[in-house]
């Protein structure tokens, strides 16, 4: 049995964060406090008979809503794999899903408060993030990169210099460019949206002039939109990404269940597969291939999965 559960927080518009007027802001709602400490995962689960699974409303290929508004994608059949893994451990059934929709800036409020158990997206596995939630194998190797209009000369971000860059809210490349801001005096207007849908509609209305993000999602963005020749990845990479599910921290047990899930996952070739139907076949809404092969680190880590604790 599928429930969709609604968001925790409002949806909330593009920000202007700089030295430029702005363009909207909602009021930061800020996540309630538990009322009590989270159970371990899987004694949760088995009081509750229902694993959420929270995931992301336009993240192609790794999370997303089709045509009829339920979530697919890359990362939710791996956490799909976690679910049968779970059903099997606790001999449950007749276990519900439920869909839990979040933004990037609600992702970990998500699993602190229990509202989600996992999160399936692509959420880049770092040493900040660490100190809050934990996370699995890394099953994408994202690379940072500025999607620009095909007659933009914007190579590189020093290109943008005085002008506007949107950035997700709560995403790695926000917390990057601000720190290369602060490090370096680089000027820029810099515009935090919700989520990828939101930028690359800032983009295509010109009211920014570069959408800073992880590779493979600009991908998906330019070839799902209307006139894909009129987008391009500028040449800079700005950062390496090790995306991968995030669950709570100091939770050994429901952790390695779902190490040792992925994992075999991994190993088998069970991800060669999932990899060409997500990454090189046609995948909704629009049918169209990213014609992404998988990448030498990524092959290796399918070989020799490690859930890495130093990623980043």
């Amino acid at each position: 049995m599928i429930r969709y559960v609604r968001p925790l927080l409002a949806p909330l518009v593009a920000v202007v964060l700089m030295h430029s007027p702005v363009l909207a802001q909602a009021p930061a709602a800020q996540p309630a406090a538990a009322a009590a400490p989270v159970p371990p995962t899987l004694q949760k689960i088995r009081a509750s008979g229902v694993i959420v699974l929270a995931h992301r409303e336009a993240s192609v290929p790794f999370s997303y809503l089709d045509a009829n508004q339920r979530p697919i994608g890359y990362a939710l059949e791996l956490c799909e794999q976690v679910v049968d893994a779970v059903r099997r451990e606790l001999k449950l059934p007749n276990l519900r899903t439920e869909y839990l929709r979040v933004s990037a800036a609600e992702r970990i409020p998500s699993l602190l408060s229990g509202r989600a158990d996992l999160e399936c997206g692509n959420t880049t596995n770092t040493a900040e993030r660490r100190k809050q939630v934990a996370f699995t194998m890394t099953h994408f190797f994202a690379f940072g990169r500025l999607l620009v209009r095909s007659d933009s000369r914007v190579q590189r971000l020093i290109d943008l210099w005085g002008q506007a860059i949107v950035v997700n809210r709560g995403s790695t490349h926000a917390r990057e460019l601000a720190a290369r801001i602060e490090r370096t005096g680089f000027v820029a207007r810099v515009v935090e949206a919700q989520d990828a849908a939101e930028a690359f509609a800032l983009l295509q209305q010109g009211k920014v002039q570069a959408y800073l993000h992880d590779d493979i999602v600009l991908a998906a963005l330019r070839a799902n939109s209307e006139r894909p020749e009129d987008w391009r990845l500028a040449a800079e990479t700005t950062s390496v990404e090790p995306l991968a599910i995030m669950l709570r921290r100091d939770d050994p047990e429901f952790k390695r269940l779902v190490d040792t899930t992925i994992g075999r996952y991994m190993v088998d070739g069970r991800i060669q597969s999932l990899w060409r139907r997500w990454f090189e076949s046609p995948i909704p809404p629009g049918n169209r291939t990213l014609g992404v092969p998988m990448s030498a680190l990524m092959r290796d880590q399918a070989r020799f999965p490690i859930a890495d604790d130093s990623v980043r």
